[in-house]
Formats: structure tokens, sequence, C-alpha cells
């Protein structure tokens, strides 16, 4: 299965699956889920990088454990609009996840969610550096699922 539009992701997957969102650093990658009626998403997990096979490997018991239907990729585009390097490797972390198990995968335009969560952190919560640490990118994650939850209920 190619990776999808956002806007064909429903029609591809079941009705009342959770969606996962990811949000790829370069050390970690976030997780988010999304609730079966995909109106909350909520921080789920931090992966650490180590090894792609053992992340995908994560991640797939992830989904199992939750009976998810697809995958939300954040997608760290310039805020022009135009794609760097870091929007390639996300493209290529999708194609190899498809390789190694055929499912739904859609991005969603990620600028400043990972801004936003530490601005939310700091100002409102006032976390420590230290603290941030360990939930900005499952939080960023949890950003950008929602940002995509909301764009498919106003289809």
């Amino acid at each position: 299965m190619p990776v999808l539009d956002l806007t064909e992701l429903p029609q591809a997957t079941p009705a009342y699956s959770p969606l996962i969102g990811l949000d790829l650093g370069e050390k970690t990658i976030g997780v988010a889920v999304s609730d079966a009626t995909r109106t909350v998403a909520s921080p789920l997990e931090l992966i650490r990088k180590t090894k792609f096979t053992d992340e995908a490997n994560r991640l797939f018991k992830l989904m199992e454990e939750r009976n998810v239907g697809g995958i939300v990729i954040g997608l760290p585009t310039n805020m022009d609009g135009t794609e760097g390097p870091r929007c390639q490797s996300n493209r290529a972390f999708a194609r190899n996840l498809i390789r190694l198990r055929d499912m739904p995968i859609a991005f969603w335009d990620e600028r400043m969610s990972t801004m936003a969560v530490n601005r939310f952190l700091i100002d409102e919560i006032d976390m420590t550096r230290a603290k941030r640490a360990d939930v900005v990118d499952k939080m960023a994650a949890a950003w950008i699922l929602q940002g995509a939850l909301e764009r498919l209920r106003g289809l």
C-alpha cells in the first residue's frame, strides 16, 4: 500500500480503529494514540532510536495491543512549505515500515509542533528542562495526531 493522502486514511482503515501518531526525532520517536472514535489524541510512549527493526517491532506491538488501523507521521516541512532532509528521512521511515507490514500511513504537517509543546510545558506547567526532555516528543506526537484528527473531522 502506498503512503496515502490524509483525506484517504479513513476509507483505508477499519471503522472505530484508533490511529497512532508519530513524531520522528533524531534520537527518539514520540508515539501518541487516538481513541476509537478518533476524537482525542493522547501521548503514549517514547521509543529510543537504536535499530530500525527494533523500533518497528515496538511500534507494531503497540499497534496490535490497541487494534490500531493506521499511522499518521509528522512531516517537518520548512516554514515556506518546502521539504528538507528531515522530511525525506520521515518519508523513508514510512516506506521502510510499509516494506515490513502493509498498512495505511499518511503524513501531517508538523511545523512548530515541538515548539508549541515546549511553550505549553514551560508557560502553563512550569516544567523543568530535564522533565520536558522525557515528555516533549510523545506530546508532540499527540499534537500532530490531534491536528490530523481535527482535519479529518472537518471533511
